[in-house]
């Protein structure tokens, strides 16, 4: 896919992608809203539509936020649509403490991805992967010139 010029291609983490997508204030939110507002490109993949699904059926989730299987189906639907989707099948030497976090770094490896916005402070530590910058929300609302 070629981007258009001046936007940022983004790989959201799960707990950005989450936290935005079910909470309607704060930075998650307002990064998720410069993603409807086509501010920049998110990229997914696979690995990571099946954790954002599997992380959304948690109990304590679904009952707190009242979210049923369409909002899911719904919410799956668009990123499959909407997003960059690459195959999330490239592989890399063991990066993070938590392997299960490679898969955001692989994402933005197929996508040429600008950068990787998390919460984790293991992905966070990074702070860099083969020149994609690791950043936190409010980090790449600044970089879009949104006020959080």
């Amino acid at each position: 896919m070629t981007q258009p010029a001046g936007l940022l291609c983004v790989v959201l983490d799960t707990n950005v992608f989450v936290s935005g997508a079910i909470l309607s204030r704060g930075t998650p939110f307002e990064v998720l809203e410069a993603w409807r507002q086509q501010r920049y490109i998110l990229a997914t993949s696979e690995p990571i539509i099946a954790e954002i699904e599997r992380v959304l059926r948690y109990p304590r989730i679904r009952e707190r936020y009242a979210i049923t299987e369409t909002d899911i189906a719904r919410l799956v639907s668009s990123l499959r649509a909407d997003a960059l989707l690459t195959p999330g099948s490239r592989t890399i030497p063991p990066t993070c403490s938590d392997p299960d976090d490679d898969k955001f770094i692989v994402c933005a490896m197929e996508a040429g991805a600008d950068c990787i916005v998390s919460g984790d402070p293991d992905l966070l530590t990074l702070e860099t992967y083969a020149g994609i910058a690791i950043l936190k929300p409010h980090e790449l609302l600044a970089r879009l010139n949104i006020e959080a």
